[in-house]
């Protein structure tokens, strides 16, 4: 309600930042809630139905954020979470019962403090670099050192303290530690692409913020579809198999986007886009089940927090290298194709390009540099595209890691 009703862009940074820490808990408590009233034979199904909710919502989003700016105001993008608030916290109250409270439990306020202080000055690192310059801006140089330093002190300190903040036993599960970093490449190449889609159809495409976030919505649908198959064959296909194919499918989506002109019709957008929704249904719900069978249940409550944590910081570093690469690789390009803008190219003599386009002229030049600036930015995409096909593709090796429940407990017997 504060964001919507803000009056400066500081008064909703500051609101946004509340919002960030009043809502970073509620992911990983109700994940944790569920693997707790469910048995592993019915998990598969509840993580799924789970799963449309977490990861349907930030493609769904934009759809309806495009109606809403459109037909209302950008402000009921924030009014409209309070009636879906308002019934969820009536539904908590009225089915889920308070957990006992460990009295002797104690927060390690250095390691969470230390964290904190290092994903904040990595993330500032990363977003303004670009805008200033890298290291020749002091600023940057400072945000390098204090990630650097926070960085250490939590490492040191996770290996010597008693209870660290983040428990080193959740790393003796293989099945968790390749999860959480399967997770942060996840976030990474699908939360990327989809915060590229965006602006490629606004500002290259000129689709409307309505029709943009209509194109996008049948990500969502393929997410949803997806998701239930994999929740109905998890226990009867391999685990590995199922993601192996979600990372077919992501690379292929992110192929198939290599090869996008300004031109690209709508039809195609929308179902290289329900294919990408596709591949992270089937991804997001067997990882999550693999991810935490094989864990303590004593651990659980901590291990869907740092799970969760690793999905949003791969959602925000890939957005933030994404768009510094988008940034530098348009500068290059054009600089690239703005060479052969001269005088003594030939092609200028053309009655219709001379007469339209000509480079000695300030109108002809001002016109050029349109076409030249959406070119590069067109290529540009493509390459970050290119990027996070090769990371869906590069990842694939980490299912060799996993180990299904059923060896793992050969193993232990």
């Amino acid at each position: 309600m504060l964001c919507g009703i803000a009056r400066s862009l500081e008064e909703i940074i500051l609101f946004r930042l509340l919002q960030g820490l009043a809502g970073a808990a509620l992911v990983p408590l109700s994940q944790g809630i569920l693997l707790d009233i469910y048995p592993q034979k019915d998990r598969g199904s509840a993580v799924a139905l789970f799963g449309v909710s977490v990861m349907v919502g930030p493609v769904l989003g934009p759809m309806i954020g495009g109606w809403l700016t459109e037909h209302l105001s950008w402000r009921w993008v924030f009014f409209i979470n309070l009636p879906i608030g308002l019934l969820a916290f009536v539904g908590m109250m009225r089915f889920i019962q308070e957990t006992p409270a460990d009295r002797t439990a104690r927060l390690d306020w250095l390691g969470f403090g230390s964290l904190s202080v290092a994903i904040l000055s990595i993330q500032l690192f990363l977003d303004r670099g670009e805008q200033l310059g890298w290291f020749d801006s002091g600023e940057i140089i400072l945000e390098a050192l204090v990630a650097a330093i926070a960085s250490y002190i939590f490492i040191v300190h996770t290996f010597t303290h008693d209870k660290p903040f983040i428990s080193l036993k959740l790393f003796k599960d293989r099945n968790y530690s390749v999860a959480v970093v399967f997770i942060f490449i996840i976030g990474i190449t699908y939360l990327a692409s989809l915060a590229l889609m965006t602006p490629y159809l606004q500002t290259l495409m000129g689709y409307p913020v309505l029709t943009a976030g209509m194109v996008m919505g049948p990500r969502g649908l393929g997410t949803m579809l997806s998701m239930f198959l994999a929740g109905k064959i998890i226990g009867k296909v391999d685990i590995r198999w199922i993601l192996f194919c979600g990372l077919l499918l992501s690379a292929w989506s992110m192929y198939m986007m290599t090869g996008w002109t300004p031109a690209v019709s709508i039809n195609t957008i929308v179902y290289v886009g329900f294919i990408q929704g596709a591949s992270l249904g089937l991804l997001f719900v067997p990882l999550t089940t693999i991810a935490f069978t094989t864990l303590a249940p004593h651990l659980r409550g901590e291990a869907t927090g740092l799970y969760n944590l690793s999905r949003n910081v791969g959602s925000s570093v890939g957005i933030s290298i994404v768009t510094v690469l988008l940034a530098q690789n348009t500068q290059i390009n054009h600089a690239e194709i703005g060479a052969y803008v001269t005088p003594f190219n030939r092609l200028f003599d053309a009655w219709p390009v001379n007469n339209q386009l000509n480079p000695l002229t300030a109108g002809g030049r001002a016109a050029l540099d349109g076409m030249i600036t959406v070119q590069a930015s067109w290529v540009a995409y493509l390459d970050d595209f290119k990027l996070l096909m090769w990371l869906s593709i590069g990842v694939i090796p980490l299912l060799l890691i996993f180990r299904t429940p059923k060896s793992q407990a050969n193993q232990a017997s």
